[in-house]
């Protein structure tokens, strides 16, 4: 995964990485910084609970999450996965409402963490910055529209091949996806785990896609139905 912006190439994510604190002065963000606490937490750990009453913004620093909702059975939807200088919390913190979702560490995680009252204080005292944030949570909104879209007129195949396609990056000339699982597949495209190896077996059988790792490379365009 790329670094985020304003994150130099190599260098872990800070306070600075998320946009709506980017265009802050050094002494503005170091004040802020000094508010803050870095946890660190264990894969499959969940950080927070859908449900839960809202307490800090979370900034993921290293490793990766998921953010999902799951009904009583276990049977779950994974709404976004989160990466180094990925953030998530502040909509819970702004509408005072108990969290809409719940989030679990895919591998292990460290994690910078923001008080409601300081984060609060800090859009307060920053009007422009709370402009960039409601742009960023309108992004989540039409993204999860999509989402809802893909599920409704999409078929399973269709919804696969989505999260293939938007999960590859070039390579050194080869199209190749983050590490991703059978079951995490099956997660975000709401359907089971074996109807995701039985279309990725498919797809290798075809020859449209190969493994490196849990990576898959994407060795020329999917078809658009199958």
């Amino acid at each position: 995964m790329p670094p985020p912006p304003n994150t130099p190439a190599g260098e872990p994510p800070t306070l600075r990485s998320v946009p709506f604190f980017a265009s802050l002065d050094e002494a503005d963000l170091k004040a802020i910084e000094s508010q803050t606490k870095i946890k660190r937490y264990r894969k499959k750990t969940i950080i927070i609970e859908k449900g839960d009453e809202s307490s800090s913004l979370y900034l993921l620093l290293d490793g990766r999450a998921k953010v999902y909702v799951a009904d009583d059975a276990g049977k779950e939807v994974v709404l976004r996965e989160l990466g180094p200088g990925d953030h998530f919390g502040e909509l819970a913190l702004l509408s005072g409402s108990p969290r809409t979702a719940s989030v679990m560490t895919l591998t292990d995680c460290e994690l910078c963490l923001l008080t409601g009252a300081v984060f609060r204080g800090f859009l307060l005292d920053h009007p422009e910055a709370a402009l960039r944030l409601i742009r960023e949570l309108a992004l989540q909104v039409a993204s999860l529209t999509d989402m809802v879209s893909d599920m409704a007129l999409l078929s399973v195949y269709g919804r696969v091949a989505k999260v293939l396609v938007e999960s590859a990056k070039d390579e050194d000339g080869r199209s190749i996806t983050a590490p991703l699982t059978h079951q995490g597949i099956a997660d975000r495209v709401g359907c089971s785990r074996e109807m995701v190896s039985r279309i990725i077996g498919d797809l290798k059988t075809g020859g449209y896609v190969a493994m490196e790792g849990k990576r898959f490379v994407l060795q020329r365009k999917l078809p658009e139905r199958w």
